[in-house]
């Protein structure tokens, strides 16, 4: 039988409960496993035993039930402009996922009109599911099909790894998988990074969805002040139904329904994601629709390019010219916040829509620069 991860929480706490080990061990021993760097040890293994001051049932415990970590780098490819990285993580079933760091300067966003202070830091996009069943024609993830669910230890093992890489500050589920449709594990792994030793503001967490309904109607129930963004990508129900089928069980007037609910109990503005296709979404009549569909909501619309994604992709990036004019149209006749997402990573196939284990064709995008992130928007 496979050891489970120590970063399954529910079943770390229920074992050490029925041992009749105190709980409080628990943020001790993440701390341990965090701050073991395989690259500064001859020790590439972390071994219970290196935890001092433990009851001695929990080391017997802990040796026969849990490892350190479940899952390991299978490899870590840079972008050729150093601001985004990507980990090819190999899971304990022998399966593959990706995560990727993107690295950004927060003096360039604003607060309350003034500039910020500080300087670069970087947020992870993690994965949520092996492959996705929403099958959305534009996301290389969606080729793959379905594999299985990530556990909630997997899906925080992704923050361990990275921090190693890189200190990480925010942390947004728009890797692979549809977050909702792996709904306990991702409540589970979200209140372990809210907690000891990763301390994770719910302000500097963000959840993606392509708007399971129901799940959105429990979301901030179950965890408050979360930041949620909606994978919208198209102003009508039959252009979603298009590029995305899994559409087709959330219809559009359900999913508005509920993001009014959502917005009214947590009173806190919702991220939209609009992928920009040429010549599926992107006229002006498509913008004047986005406007009038969301001009009552308190949100931010989030235009994405669209990125290619090798030999599957059917569609073609929207021109500069009309992105623009997109944005122009949402800011100026509806006063919609609007911004365009600077794509980073294309060259390592680490941008929107590009996750794929069998990585694409790799494209260069030369010295981009650092950018400000999503959610360094004052909102």
């Amino acid at each position: 039988m496979s050891l489970k991860s120590i970063f399954d929480a529910k079943e770390v706490k229920a074992e050490f409960e029925k041992a009749g080990i105190n709980p409080s061990f628990i943020p001790v021993i993440w701390k341990h496993v965090m701050n073991h760097n395989p690259n500064n040890t001859t020790n590439k293994t972390m071994e219970w035993k290196e935890i001092p001051s433990l009851p001695s049932a929990a080391y017997s415990l802990l040796n026969s039930k849990f490892k350190p970590l479940t899952s390991s780098i299978h490899s870590l490819l840079h972008s050729s402009d150093h601001v985004t990285s990507k980990l090819l993580i190999k899971l304990q079933n022998g399966a593959f996922i990706e995560a990727v760091i993107m690295t950004y300067d927060t003096r360039l966003g604003k607060y309350n009109g003034n500039p910020r202070p500080g300087g670069t830091r970087s947020t992870l996009c993690v994965s949520s599911q092996v492959g996705c069943k929403m099958g959305c024609k534009f996301c290389a993830t969606g080729s793959m099909g379905f594999k299985n669910n990530l556990s909630s230890g997997e899906i925080v093992e992704q923050l361990v790894h990275a921090s190693r890489v890189s200190p990480i500050r925010n942390v947004v589920f728009m890797g692979m998988g549809e977050p909702l449709n792996n709904y306990t594990a991702l409540v589970e792994a979200i209140r372990v990074m809210m907690g000891s030793p990763f301390q994770l503001s719910p302000k500097r967490i963000t959840v993606s969805t392509v708007g399971i309904v129901h799940a959105i109607n429990k979301l901030h129930n179950d965890l408050p002040g979360l930041n949620l963004a909606v994978s919208l990508h198209a102003p009508v129900q039959d252009i979603r139904c298009q590029i995305m089928p899994a559409a087709r069980a959330f219809p559009l007037e359900k999913l508005m329904a509920a993001l009014q609910e959502y917005q009214k109990n947590s009173q806190q503005k919702i991220f939209i994601e609009y992928i920009m296709l040429d010549g599926v979404n992107d006229e002006e009549q498509h913008a004047h629709l986005l406007g009038k569909l969301l001009e009552t909501f308190q949100v931010v619309v989030n235009l994405i390019p669209f990125n290619p994604i090798g030999t599957l992709s059917q569609f073609s990036t929207s021109s500069e010219e009309r992105v623009s004019r997109f944005q122009k149209i949402l800011r100026g006749t509806y006063n919609i916040r609007t911004t365009v997402r600077k794509e980073m990573g294309q060259d390592i196939s680490g941008a929107c829509g590009q996750l794929v284990v069998n990585l694409p064709d790799k494209r260069s995008i030369g010295n981009s620069g650092l950018v400000t992130d999503i959610e360094d928007l004052h909102l």
